[in-house]
């Protein structure tokens, strides 16, 4: 397969590259590093992004930044960092690079246990996780030519225990090894609609 992975540069997207590179051609893209980059709040980057590598079988998103403080001095302004960036990157770019997938192909988005699992100065988190798995659940029926669409919902990396161990005091981390798996199943599997949780 020919697979596109957005948010490459990451600790998420190098492992998720890193995972499928020995089995399919994977287009490494960052958001302001590598060969190809794509800013996912900007609709014509994305498509041209997709006119420059071509149709593609696979899409994977790892990017996105959300907000983290307290929501009793959060701004609206704050609030929407992670509403314009996380959350409608990643549906601009399935609105977008649907076009340029082929029949069959899947889109991987990313959400994340802040979902699911509340966590004080999280607030703008969780709603942006647990918007993008009611979009995915939503996108997966309607989706023409076969394609899928899924979600990964990972705990805190045990990669990112010294920068966010402070906000997950009790929660179990796993590698990022382990989370690059889940992605691995939503490209290489069959399911659509699904969350893949690894935690």
């Amino acid at each position: 397969m020919k697979i596109a992975v957005i948010g490459a540069t990451g600790t998420v997207g190098q492992a998720v590259c890193a995972e499928l590179k020995s089995r399919h051609e994977v287009i490494e893209i960052g958001a302001t590093r590598g060969a190809h980059r794509a800013d996912l709040r900007d609709l014509a980057s994305i498509k041209r992004l997709f006119e420059t590598i071509g149709r593609v079988d696979a899409i994977v998103a790892t990017a996105g930044h959300v907000h983290f403080g307290p929501l009793v001095e959060m701004t609206p302004e704050q609030f929407r960092v992670g509403l314009d960036d996380k959350l409608m990157g990643q549906v601009n770019l399935v609105l977008t690079a649907r076009e340029y997938l082929n029949d069959g192909g899947s889109l991987t988005l990313t959400s994340g246990i802040i979902g699911e699992a509340a966590i004080l100065q999280g607030a703008s988190a969780a709603s942006v996780n647990g918007a993008i798995e009611g979009f995915v659940r939503g996108a997966a029926i309607e989706l023409p030519r076969g394609l899928r669409i899924n979600v990964v919902s990972a705990t805190m990396l045990e990669e990112a225990r010294a920068s966010f161990g402070p906000y997950f005091r009790g929660f179990e981390a796993a590698s990022v090894a382990r989370v690059a798996l889940a992605y691995s199943r939503s490209v290489e599997g069959a399911e659509t609609g699904r969350v893949y949780k690894v935690h």
